[in-house]
């Protein structure tokens, strides 16, 4: 290399240029640096899809949480405790319950029942009337692999805190990402 350089800089005065070999030597490195950078490259366009799918579930499983963990925080009472489901009784700013229209900050949160029930895949959101667990089931999630999402605090019997996991599968790996939280339900003590 030093020897390269130097007669590159030596000018015109002896022997300028390269040779042969000296030139094919550096375009066959610059041909195996180009393809490791290429194969660098086509890697990361591959992967891009799966990482922005990923990322993508991850958002909406921190947004699902948020809403779960919000909706426990103004509960009453939990009726149904199970891994797999859960309907309770919550304080929610809606017009009536199953409406999705917003109230406006100075008029009052109303009572309604909200169930959320997950399968292996899936879980979806019930809202009704006080006492009324049926209903029009809505998607919340999807793309989890375990059902057991609900854990109950002291017991199922007569929950205080309600904890939140969800599984999501990892495509290109044999490690689950999990992301869980949870909440007391500050409304339990008040009744309704």
């Amino acid at each position: 290399m030093t020897r390269l350089r130097t007669r590159l800089s030596q000018g015109s005065g002896g022997e300028s240029g390269l040779t042969l070999i000296e030139l094919l030597v550096a375009s066959a490195m610059g041909v195996v640096l180009l393809g490791a950078v290429g194969s660098m490259v086509l890697g990361a366009m591959r992967a891009q899809p799966e990482v922005s799918k990923r990322s993508q579930n991850i958002t909406t499983a921190r947004w699902v949480l948020e809403r779960l963990t919000r909706e426990i925080r103004n509960g009453v009472t939990v009726d149904t405790a199970l891994p797999n489901e859960m309907s309770f009784t919550t304080y929610l700013r809606h017009a009536s319950c199953g409406n999705a229209e917003t109230l406006a900050s100075k008029e009052p949160a109303i009572l309604c029942q909200v169930t959320y029930g997950c399968s292996a895949t899936a879980c979806t959101r019930i809202e009704a009337e006080p006492g009324v667990e049926t209903g029009t089931a809505r998607p919340v999630f999807e793309g989890i692999d375990d059902a057991h999402v609900f854990s109950y605090e002291p017991d199922a019997d007569s929950p205080t805190f309600v904890g939140i996991t969800l599984h999501l599968p990892n495509p290109s790996g044999p490690s689950d990402l999990t992301i869980s939280d949870g909440a007391s339900l500050r409304n339990g003590i008040l009744g309704y």
